[in-house]
Formats: C-alpha cells, structure tokens, sequence
C-alpha cells in the first residue's frame, strides 16, 4: 500500500484509502465536480473527481472505503489528488489499522509521563480533583489515550488529545518554573483539563468529526462543565480555587473571536493560552512540512499562518 505521506506529485495512485469527506460543489463556469478528503494512518490528502459522471466512478459515500486511481498534482502548497476512478471496496478487502492516523509518539510513555507530572500537584483538593479523572476513571483514560485533539490541522490523530495535552503541560512547567509568581499547581491542573472536553466535542475515530454537543456548546464549555461537575464531589472544595481553575479554562483561547467566552484575567490563564498556542501552532507547522514529503521551495500561502512558509535550509 502506497501511505499518503509517501505521496510525491506526479505520481500516478492505485489504492485503497478511507473516503473521510465527500461534497459536490460546481465551479464557476457552472460544472459540477466532487470534493473529497482521503485518509490513511499517516494522514489525509484532499481529492478532486472534476468528472463525476465519468465512467469509472462508482457510487461512495463518505466512511466508505474506496479503491483510488488517480494522479498527484500540487495545488498551493500542498498535495492534491485528481481522482480519475473510483470504487466502493467491502470489508475484508482493507486493513482498519491501516486508516486511522496514530501519534508518532508511543502513547504509554507518553500517559506515564503525564503522570508523573499529576503526582507533582501539591495543592490537595486539585490533585484529588485530577486524580479522580487520569488516575482512578478508567473509562475516562481509555477515551483520553486515544481520542484526537482536532479534527484537522493539529494533533488530528489516534493519541492527539494526549499529545497536544502533554505538550501544553510542559510548557506550562516551565512557565511556572521562570515565573514564581505562578500558581504552579492552578497552572498543571488547568494545562491538564483544558482540552478535555474535546471527548465529547469530537466523535471517536474513523468519523472524528464534530458532534451535536460540539457544534452547539464546543469543547471550551464542555470540559468546564466536567469540571465544574467532579469538583461538586470533592467536599470542601475551594470556591475561589475552582472559579480560578474554571476561568483558566475558559480563556484558553486568548480572544473572544478565537472561541474563549473570557479574555484571560489571571497570570494562570495568560500562560495557558501561551502554551496551548504554541504547541498547537508548532504542530500544525509539523503537519504541513510532513504533507509537503522532501519539497524545500517555498510551499505557498498557508492560511493558518497567514504567510508563505517553508522547510529551514541545511546547511551540507
């Protein structure tokens, strides 16, 4: 089987891929065409059938597995596929471990280290807090090893959640090791939850996709809820300390207009929002450079950076 992160443009592809999105759409001369989006472990790749009427099209849908022959072209950077025929395949015929996009990083280390960052947390009733949800809910750290921390651009993968959870931990250790005047323990505890409810704003895999609880409330609103939830267990839990751990949640986003109903007010919440975009923004620059294979020119305008953007140059 010929990955997608193997891909390189001109190449000629005859495989089997999960159809992860499908959508018709016409172009501006009024002809119809199909958006499609391929997966496989490795990543995905988006698909153009230009000729969907054409014989050797067959009927698919999106979830479907289908059997691929096209040509890999190069459309603003990145990696297009001109889909030229298309069948649906039956189960038995693929491999689902192919399919699903896993962390790069093994995920046991990856949870023990974690861990060890959770065992750290001094403060009583957020360490009990913690503990109840990465330590003692083994349902909750099933779901949690696996679940992806995005739909697309970062950490879209088997493990993500974790990754990118992990990720923005250690930052914020470091944070809190620079700066004395953070609460250390306000900061990992936050660091830990702040994406958590992306278990419920996203479907497990293959679908990974938005579900009604994440399109109406999101994952911001969700995790704190989760929170807001398990710390009315704790008896005597800080009143002042959870609204601090909830708003630290809650503008973790930074901007209004980037999805935080609160701008950050505590130095807790700031360096939170550092850390998170960062890790974010880092992983996605990842992501991309891996979708551009060995290609060192300069890869076109991405919107997320909103700049032309490319590999740095080695020196020989």
């Amino acid at each position: 089987m010929k990955f997608i992160e193997a891909l390189r443009e001109g190449e000629r592809v005859g495989d089997v891929y999960l159809c992860k999105y499908k959508q018709s759409a016409v172009t501006k001369n009024g002809k119809s065409y199909e958006n499609v989006v391929l997966q496989d472990r490795t990543g995905t790749i988006d698909a153009k059938i230009w000729d969907p009427n054409s014989q050797g099209i067959d009927e698919f849908d999106a979830m479907d597995y289908v059997d691929v022959v096209g040509d890999v072209t190069s459309f603003q950077g990145s990696l297009q596929l001109n889909i030229k025929r298309v069948r649906k395949v039956e189960q038995g015929s693929y491999n689902p471990s192919d399919y699903l996009p896993v962390s790069t990083k093994d995920i046991e280390e990856m949870y023990q280290e974690l861990l060890s960052f959770i065992h750290q947390i001094k403060n009583q009733y957020l360490y009990q807090l913690v503990s109840s949800f990465f330590v003692q809910d083994g349902e909750f750290i099933e779901k949690f090893k696996f679940h992806s921390a995005a739909k697309s651009v970062h950490h879209g993968f088997v493990g993500g959640l974790l990754e990118h959870t992990l990720g923005v931990v250690k930052l914020c250790d470091y944070y809190a090791n620079n700066y004395p005047y953070i609460h250390r323990d306000l900061l990992i505890t936050a660091a830990l939850f702040h994406d958590m409810g992306k278990l419920y704003e996203l479907s497990p895999f293959p679908a990974n996709d938005y579900t009604d609880d994440g399109q109406l409330l999101g994952h911001i609103m969700i995790g704190v809820e989760l929170v807001g939830a398990r710390i009315r267990e704790i008896p005597g839990f800080p009143t002042k300390l959870s609204s601090e751990l909830k708003h630290c949640i809650l503008a973790h986003h930074g901007e209004l207009e980037y999805g935080s109903p609160k701008k950050p007010a505590l130095i807790e919440a700031v360096a939170l929002n550092f850390a998170d975009n960062a890790d974010a923004k880092l992983q996605t620059m990842i992501e991309v450079f891996r979708s551009s294979g060995d290609q060192t020119d300069w890869l076109g305008y991405n919107r997320f950076f909103e700049s032309n953007i490319r590999k740095t140059s080695e020196e020989k």
